[in-house]
């Protein structure tokens, strides 16, 4: 036989589900909005110094077109996860990252504002309104290592 005590528990828990569920499950389906590219094979991948959001530096200091590292910074772009924050004000990206495809389709300008080790990474779209992308720390560990 039940007491008071239990009942008021059962009641108390199938309120308390029936009103997380429904958040939960819409959180789930909501999921993350990722970076992407064209569904197309990377050729290279040009870096330079940042000269400031919107503006995309031609000086390469760097390009990266062996398949390894190629694939680490277009896995850091596809798996960056957006942000509700926006481009920080006031703050200069570190890098610009331009990425080229085979057969000469148009290439991706992005920013990167270059975490220290272990922390996040920073990505936007050149020609983006705002909106910013995060890495893990792994990931910057991984970009530091091309970079450095």
């Amino acid at each position: 036989m039940l007491n008071s005590g239990d009942s008021i528990m059962r009641i108390l828990a199938s309120i308390f589900l029936l009103i997380c569920l429904p958040i939960i499950g819409g959180c789930q389906l909501q999921g993350n909005q990722t970076m992407s590219l064209l569904d197309e094979k990377v050729s290279r991948i040009n870096i330079s110094k940042s000269n400031g959001v919107g503006d995309m530096n031609q000086d390469i200091i760097l390009s990266v077109d062996d398949k390894k590292s190629v694939a680490i910074i277009e896995k850091a772009i596809r798996t960056a996860v957006k942000q509700e924050s926006k481009i920080p004000s006031g703050e200069n990206p570190d890098f610009d990252i331009m990425v080229e495809y085979e057969g000469g389709l148009p290439t991706h300008a992005l920013h990167l504002w270059l975490g220290n080790e272990g922390e996040i990474s920073t990505l936007s779209y050149m020609t983006d309104t705002g909106d910013v992308y995060i890495t893990t720390g792994k990931t910057t560990n991984q970009l530091r290592d091309i970079l450095f």
